[in-house]
């Protein structure tokens, strides 16, 4: 036993796993640098010959580091200001002011028209509301942006969703919202509202809310005056759900705080997107990064979002990411009814989006050639295809837009909408409450041109659809 004992020892001197760790890379390199050091077999000093001389630690150092770096600065996102060309055309942002017209249910002061009027079936002009850029529809609410950056908001003031003192002026009068700032974009969900400002801040003000009520903004309350969201961020984006906000920042990363119910934020697992489990409400409110692959950097170029669900464009490659609600096929996912984290829409994907709308259970899109394009939930004529025995689960176009250039799509709950480049404006889908704006409260099963009073007399800019009415942004034409 002591001679195996011995001869084991001394045969087979294997080192602890420290040591071991120690002398791997160098093994390796010499392993790679060249062949082996052969024994000179002389009589005198034994000496070791070299066929291959190995390269001193400082050359290999010198190559090797180059290449390190090389692949670091490739992929070091690119930092957008909001000036920039890029940004702009994310925006949308249109050449020319104009004015404001509404329809539908206007018992909550959204039409703008004053209290006494409470339903509009055909579009009217809001008074004294001049020199508006940008619109953003909710379920109750407006938001609208003027030329000189200013945010103007009127109807449901019930979760501080208007960001301004109401007891004067009323909820039906359009009023100016105090900002630090001048603004470029604002969004607007069912109680909540957003502004992106020049300088890359947002504010944000109003509430959340999920099946259990009044979920908060930024803590558990709402916030009845703007409040600055992630201020260690500039952000170029930002797009509201009915009761989510998405922001997209200059380095090209998307982030998200609000309800997640559906799967909406993109970042929490079904489990945790209730308000009571854990530190839920938290998680929820605090706003977040989203992360679309693991392992991999995904920059992300442009971003939307739905009722219940977010839109999200790969920068590098022809993919869409979606998540949310999916329960019609209406984010063109496969055998799910939610997606509680980022999924490639094969649907989407492919094609260079120009705006996507996405409503209760149904999205209307249009590509970079004005073609529009409809996918999710048949009932009410909301896809505008006529009579149909199925819901749509492909992209399909819509055939009576098929030979018009459209410049922007909207969808209300159950309604769509679509602007054509010579300013007219196309209208389809449920019309129980005068949303359509025809003068009826017949849904409409296919693409219905609106040629009432007021619309015949003005060039559609843009088109948005809340709850129960519609908001568009129109330019008078020359006489």
């Amino acid at each position: 036993m002591p001679s195996k004992k011995k001869v084991t020892n001394t045969s087979n001197k294997r080192k602890s796993p420290d040591s071991q760790t120690n002398v791997a890379m160098p093994v390796k390199k010499a392993k790679t640098s060249g062949k082996k050091p052969e024994v000179s077999q002389n009589n005198g000093p034994l000496k070791i010959k070299v066929t291959n001389k190995r390269k001193s630690p400082d050359s290999q150092d010198n190559v090797a580091m180059p290449v390190k770096r090389a692949k670091t600065s490739r992929k070091k996102p690119e930092a957008f200001q909001n000036d920039d060309p890029k940004v702009k055309e994310l925006l949308r942002q249109v050449t020319t002011s104009g004015i404001i017209l509404t329809c539908g249910q206007g018992d909550t002061g959204q039409l703008g028209l004053g209290d006494d009027i409470l339903e509009k079936t055909r579009f009217a002009q809001v008074p004294n509301l001049l020199n508006i850029v940008a619109i953003a529809g909710s379920g109750m609410h407006n938001v609208c942006l003027t030329d000189e950056g200013k945010v103007i908001t009127f109807g449901c003031n019930d979760e501080g969703a208007l960001g301004r003192d109401t007891n004067e002026g009323g909820e039906a009068t359009p009023g100016l919202v105090d900002l630090p700032g001048r603004a470029i974009q604002v969004t607007a969900g069912d109680s909540h509202s957003a502004a992106l400002m020049e300088d890359g801040r947002v504010f944000v003000w109003g509430s959340f809310r999920d099946s259990h009520g009044t979920l908060g903004l930024l803590t558990k309350n709402k916030e009845s005056a703007p409040v600055q969201i992630l201020s260690n961020k500039k952000f170029i984006k930002i797009a509201s759900g009915s009761d989510h906000l998405v922001l997209l920042d200059n380095t090209r990363k998307v982030f998200t705080c609000g309800c997640a119910e559906q799967g909406q934020l993109g970042r929490l697992p079904e489990r945790k997107t209730d308000r009571h489990s854990g530190r839920g409400g938290n998680k929820l409110l605090t706003p977040d990064q989203v992360y679309f692959k693991i392992n991999k950097k995904v920059e992300i170029e442009n971003i939307w979002a739905g009722s219940y669900a977010t839109f999200a464009k790969n920068a590098n490659t022809d993919d869409l990411y979606v998540f949310g609600l999916n329960n019609y096929g209406q984010i063109g996912l496969k055998n799910c009814d939610k997606s509680f984290h980022p999924k490639v829409s094969d649907t989407f994907s492919g094609r260079k989006w120009v705006q996507i709308s996405s409503g209760q259970h149904h999205t209307i899109a249009l590509d970079d050639k004005g073609q529009v394009y409809i996918l999710g939930r048949k009932e009410y004529g909301r896809l505008g295809l006529g009579i149909m025995s199925e819901d749509a689960t492909e992209l399909v176009l819509v055939p009576k837009l098929s030979n018009t250039k459209c410049i922007d799509v909207a969808a209300g709950t159950a309604q769509s909408f679509a602007v054509t480049e010579n300013g007219k404006l196309y209208a389809w889908g449920m019309g129980s409450e005068g949303q359509l704006g025809t003068g009826e409260e017949d849904d409409i099963l296919e693409p219905r041109l609106i040629e009432s009073k007021y619309v015949k007399e003005v060039e559609v800019l843009r088109v948005s659809g809340g709850g129960q009415h519609t908001i568009i942004l129109a330019k008078k034409s020359i006489e």
